[in-house]
Order: structure tokens, then C-alpha cells, then sequence
């Protein structure tokens, strides 16, 4: 029976995966870690835990994405979303398993009114992007069984996210604002972790960089009113620029991702935002 090495269990998407880790069972033995059980920052943990294990695939569902903190903390950001990718990659490639690593579409500066395809010039505009970034060149330098998959605005019932940060402040307060001028795609973690377990069980693997998120293209404001009308919060809205919404870290103003290589070679067909949103709260309400 091969093995699956989930890194990162305690996560959002890591919770995901072992929801439906269940499905699987009868073909895969899974192993969920987390920063306690293996870290992944340290080179030494990481062989002696691939020597001991021998996993077949290795899902990368750790990352540090304090995005503002990663300002003040770029040694650490790079140490987990970069260095720790490296070892990851250099363990799979030592033991033969596929690394399947989890990036983002913060790779991409935003300046452009086009959706980012694979193979588009990357320009991060903060330290989070760029940690993420150096952890995609070094993985597939080192490993080239290598399958990145490249999300945007994450979120599910699990741990802290926009959509349970959202639903809390509408409990509290009667208006809110919300950033109206950047642009993305919301995507439900458990459709990621239903993508990623496609894939490996996908005979003849392709390997590289997939985006993979919801589609299609939302603003964070337009995300906040679904979110308020599934909840049936009656709370009131408005729409804020950057401008009046600083941050320590810069986002892009536009970072949708095309979507059609995924489709072509995987036959994963992503699901409408605003469908697994309300799975979302459905769930959250229960």
C-alpha cells in the first residue's frame, strides 16, 4: 500500500485531507505531521523521517502565511516556505516520492487586468510572496517529480481564515468596510484537498506549476456580501480603497489565476466560488 506524507496536518488544508483521507484508505496509508511531529526546518528531522517512513507522495501543506508578520520575520518566512521546501524536494528525490507543494498566487505582483497563466512572469511585491516563490524555484530544481499547485484566498471551517474572521465581525459590529479594489479568486480548502487527492491518484503524472482555485475573479467586498447574504447577517457594508485599508504588506491588486491547464491535464474542473462558499457556511452553521 503506498504512503502519503501530509506535512502540515493542523492546517487548513491538512484538515481537509484528513476528512476525506477516510475515501481513501483502502488504497493509501496516510501520515499526518505537524511542526511538532516533524520540522520541517530541520534538515536532519526531515531524512530521518523519510529513511524511517519511506512515503510514496509527500503533500506540502505547511506554510508560514502570516503575510503581514512575514514583513518583520523574513528569516522565518524563508526558513518554512523556502528552506524547508528545499529539504522536502531533496528527501523526495533521495526516496523516490512525488512532492506535491502548495503556493500561492501571491507570486504575481497584480498589475495586470489579464488572469496569471503558469508561466507568467513572477513578481512578488512582499516578503510572504517572495518566500513562496523561492520555495517553487527550489523544489523544482532539486526534485523535478515535483507538482506545484498554486491557490488563492484560502478558507473552510477550519482555523482562522476570511470567511470565520468575517462571520465573527458581523456578530459584533453593525458595519464594516471592506477592501473593494483587489481582486482574486476564493477558494473553499476542501476543494484543494479534493483536487490534490485527484491528482495523485491519477496514473501518468504530469509534472510543474497548476493554479488551482474557485473561480471566477471576486473582489474582497463582493466576497464579504455572499458571505453576509449565506449567513443572513444584516450587517452593512462599504466598499474601501487600499488606500484607506494599509497594511505592512502590499497585496496585489489582481492576482487571478487562468485555470485551463489544470482542467486540460488533471480533468479537475474547479467549482464556482460562491457554490463552495455556501457549503462553507452551511457547514459553519450547523
Amino acid at each position: 500500500m503506498k504512503k502519503i506524507l501530509v506535512i502540515g496536518s493542523n492546517g487548513q488544508l491538512g484538515n481537509c485531507i484528513r476528512k476525506i483521507a477516510p475515501d481513501f484508505e483502502n488504497n493509501y496509508e496516510f501520515l499526518f505531521t505537524d511542526s511538532g511531529t516533524l520540522d520541517i526546518t530541520n534538515e536532519d528531522q526531515v531524512n530521518d523521517f523519510f529513511y524511517e517512513n519511506k512515503p510514496d507522495f509527500c503533500i506540502n501543506a505547511s506554510a508560514y502565511t502570516a503575510v503581514d508578520l512575514a514583513e518583520k520575520e523574513e528569516e522565518k518566512a524563508f526558513a518554512v516556505n523556502a528552506d524547508g521546501v528545499a529539504y522536502l524536494a531533496q528527501a523526495c528525490l533521495e526516496f523516490k516520492a512525488i512532492l506535491i507543494h502548495v503556493s500561492t498566487d501571491y507570486v504575481f505582483d497584480g498589475e495586470t487586468n489579464l488572469c496569471y497563466s503558469e508561466d507568467d512572469f513572477t513578481n512578488p511585491i512582499g516578503v510572504y510572496g517572495m518566500s513562496k516563490r523561492k520555495g517553487e524555484e527550489l523544489a523544482l530544481e532539486i526534485n523535478p517529480q515535483t507538482i506545484i499547485l498554486r491557490t488563492s484566498w484560502l478558507y473552510s471551517e477550519y482555523n482562522k481564515n476570511f470567511v470565520k474572521t468575517m462571520l465573527n465581525l458581523f456578530s459584533q459590529k453593525d458595519q464594516l468596510g471592506v477592501v473593494a479594489d483587489q481582486f482574486g479568486q476564493p477558494t473553499n480548502a476542501n476543494d484543494l484537498a479534493e483536487a490534490i487527492l485527484s491528482i495523485i491518484e491519477t496514473p501518468q503524472k504530469t509534472f510543474g506549476i497548476f493554479h488551482f482555485s474557485n473561480y471566477p475573479e471576486t473582489t474582497w467586498y463582493e466576497f464579504a456580501e455572499k458571505i453576509a447574504e449565506f449567513s443572513k447577517s444584516t450587517v452593512k457594508l462599504n466598499p474601501l480603497t487600499t488606500e484607506e485599508y494599509p497594511t505592512p504588506a502590499k497585496r496585489p491588486k489582481r492576482s487571478t489565476m487562468c485555470l485551463d491547464k489544470i482542467e486540460d491535464t488533471y480533468n479537475i474542473i474547479p467549482k464556482y466560488w460562491e457554490n463552495s462558499l455556501e457549503e462553507c457556511i452551511n457547514i459553519l452553521s450547523e
